[in-house]
């Protein structure tokens, strides 16, 4: 498995341009939220099972497949979703979308003929 695929490892959102500060002033809070939760809002996790399958069916997913699930994963929040299957090339992601976390993964082989339960939404990369 790739090294960078480290159970609970946090992957940072690319933060688009201008979307920083605009100037060098202390930055204010943005409508009350934790600094945690903020964070939050901007990582992806993966849970113990998502990790151990992506072992076992050898899937490794780079930075540039992570930033399009992380993309995937803003994309369900915006339309109030909270547990999204992903799509991707050969391969089929649960997430939980409130908290960021893959749930499982499986590859194209283990999708064949397997129904998608608890979900509430799709998104197709």
């Amino acid at each position: 498995m790739n090294e960078s695929m480290i159970v609970g490892r946090l992957f940072p959102v690319k933060v688009p341009p201008g979307a920083g500060p605009k100037n060098n002033s202390t930055p204010v809070a943005n409508d009350n939220k934790s600094f945690k939760q903020m964070l939050q809002e901007q990582v992806l996790t993966l849970s113990n099972h998502a990790a151990k399958r992506l072992e076992q069916r050898g899937i490794e997913l780079g930075a540039e497949q992570m930033a399009k699930i992380t993309s995937a994963v803003d994309k369900a929040a915006a339309k109030g979703a909270k547990e999204s299957l992903i799509l991707m090339q050969d391969m089929a992601l649960i997430v939980n979308v409130t908290n960021r976390t893959v749930v499982t993964a499986m590859d194209k082989q283990s999708m064949k003929d397997n129904v998608f339960t608890q979900i509430d939404s799709a998104v197709i990369i």
